[in-house]
């Protein structure tokens, strides 16, 4: 099972598209590790560099619909592969958020006010995640405040997340 605990980026905008995410010309790379330096490279945001800011970051907390646009799997893969395997967001587009799931990495949905909360307490400081999977609860602190935030996440993508993905789940189940 993967890590879902770690240092936050907050990416504060909506409608992140997975040619954000990973820009098109790095999908003919054949192995995962060769998509990392390239991790949300086309990303536009105030005050946002990929190269500073990616590093040594564990959970993206962004808006609506991250991971809209092609239904690439490189998207879940680069996050993955740069150790990102915990984005809470309103929600995601359909295809983005099962491949999450199926590479055995968590996209959590959470009400737009748990969100806009998260922001205003906890954006623009140094922040971390500790995620109980079993309680299902997220704990965000930033030296200054802690908070607890409930989740839920479904019991055929709790199966997938502790096996590690679709392959160490289809490796136990079949």
């Amino acid at each position: 099972m993967k890590n879902f605990s770690g240092k936050i980026l907050f990416l504060d905008r909506s409608d992140i598209n997975t040619d954000e995410i990973i820009p098109a010309k790095y999908l003919t790379e054949s192995q995962k590790e060769a998509l990392i330096p390239y991790c949300l490279e086309d990303l536009v945001l105030p005050g946002f560099d990929p190269k500073r800011d990616v590093a040594g970051k564990a959970v993206i907390v962004t808006r609506r619909n991250f991971g809209c646009g092609s239904s690439r799997e490189h998207a879940p893969w680069v996050l993955e592969y740069n150790n990102i395997n915990l984005v809470i967001a309103v929600n995601f587009a359909r295809i983005f958020r099962q491949n999450m799931f199926n590479c055995g990495c968590m996209a959590i949905s959470l009400a737009e006010e748990v969100i806009d909360e998260i922001f205003s307490v906890f954006a623009g400081a140094e922040a971390d995640c500790s995620t109980d999977l079993e309680k299902q609860t997220f704990t965000i602190s930033n030296g200054k405040e802690t908070k607890v935030y409930p989740f839920s996440i479904g019991a055929f993508d709790l199966e997938l997340v502790k096996a590690g993905g679709w392959v160490g789940y289809a490796d136990k189940k079949y």
